[in-house]
């Protein structure tokens, strides 16, 4: 910031929240999460940290993100690790941003305290995620506000390395982030690669081509069959049921047929994917919406379809019970998943 370096800032307090020098002058939006909706999974909504309402309305931008910018708050390094620390670090940043910057809301779309927990910043970025299209235009980096999603993450990494535990939500929440935007982790970059700072600091700035290196790894690890026209079975009838869970219209007939291709470009076109009427890895990762108990819908039918190929005799009846729940992690512990009862992606893919 103009005037003030960072130090000073931190010795006064100050939160600086991803070192942004400039308010955006369009503001976000907000919504999402991918198993890497693992690391959505488990992001922190604003309401559940405390946020403040936004000045104004952010604006949703209908276009995807075309990167991610990697931030460090400059905060002190603090050994508290509770998500109480972490909830307060957040409001810290809001305040900062909105009371002394004069932004409508937190600037940037995430943030991951060193203990790894991983909170929305700004309103309606989770909610964005999760659906796999649009933007929040946020206030983390000039000039790129409007095509990157900004993810601060505690502490000052100048000479010291972040904690292991942030730096693994930080690959998790990337992964989750290239998944449902279709991008490449080598669409990662630094604060500093755009604008005049220091951040994220020389040690995590130097990280940063392990943190591709990761990413990319985290994001190929799933291994998606290609389905397409003129295949039967299982794997078509799941797709049938979340296509339907997508609101197209199609028979779960286990047949893919020209309906269900036809079905599948529709989905493939509203999604920004190439329309091909196959459906490979990137529209499977699409299509699977990470479920959990709770939820109902088609969704949880085509999941308790594949579930009763291994023998679990649930009923289909689409709601994410008990024994659904239970079912999930029994499959995922005998599949060496982390049995959390949660399923993403990397769930998906070996139920396929």
């Amino acid at each position: 910031m103009a005037g003030l370096s960072r130090r000073s800032l931190i010795r006064s307090g100050v939160v600086l929240g991803a070192g942004v020098g400039v308010v955006a002058l369009t503001d976000p939006f907000g919504l999402w999460r991918p198993d890497t909706a693992r690391a959505a999974a488990n992001v922190v909504p604003c309401g559940d940290w405390g946020a403040r309402a936004p000045k104004q309305a952010v604006t949703v931008l209908n276009r995807n993100p075309n990167k991610i910018l990697v931030h460090h708050t400059a905060t002190a390094n603090s050994s508290d690790t509770s998500r109480a620390h972490a909830y307060a670090l957040s409001r810290s940043i809001q305040n900062d941003h909105m009371d002394r910057r004069g932004f409508i809301d937190t600037g940037q779309h995430f943030t991951i305290s060193r203990g790894g927990i991983v909170m929305e910043g700004r309103h309606r970025s989770l909610e964005m995620l999760r659906a796999g299209h649009g933007h929040v235009s946020g206030a983390h980096c000039v000039g790129q506000n409007d095509q990157a999603i900004g993810i601060e993450n505690e502490g000052l990494y100048t000479s010291v390395a972040p904690p292991a535990v942030l730096y693994e939500q930080l690959v998790t929440l990337c992964a989750d982030i290239c998944v449902q935007y279709g991008l490449s982790s080598s669409q990662i970059f630094g604060h500093r690669d755009f604008d005049s700072t220091e951040c994220p600091g020389d040690v995590l700035y130097a990280k940063l081509p392990q943190l591709r290196a990761d990413v990319g790894a985290r994001v190929r690890g799933r291994n998606w069959p290609t389905v397409r026209r003129g295949d039967n079975g299982e794997r078509v009838r799941t797709v049938q049921y979340l296509l339907r869970n997508a609101g197209q219209s199609v028979a779960t007939d286990g047949d893919f047929g020209p309906a269900t291709e036809t079905a599948v470009r529709a989905f493939q076109s509203g999604r920004g994917l190439s329309v091909d009427g196959v459906v490979g890895p990137n529209t499977w990762e699409k299509l699977a919406v990470t479920l959990r108990s709770g939820i109902t819908g088609e969704a949880v039918k085509g999941l308790q379809s594949q579930l009763n190929t291994r023998g679990y005799g649930l009923t289909l009846d689409g709601v994410f019970g008990s024994r659904t729940d239970s079912a999930v992690r029994d499959f995922q512990s005998r599949n060496g998943l982390g049995a959390d009862g949660v399923v993403g992606p990397n769930t998906w893919a070996r139920l396929v």
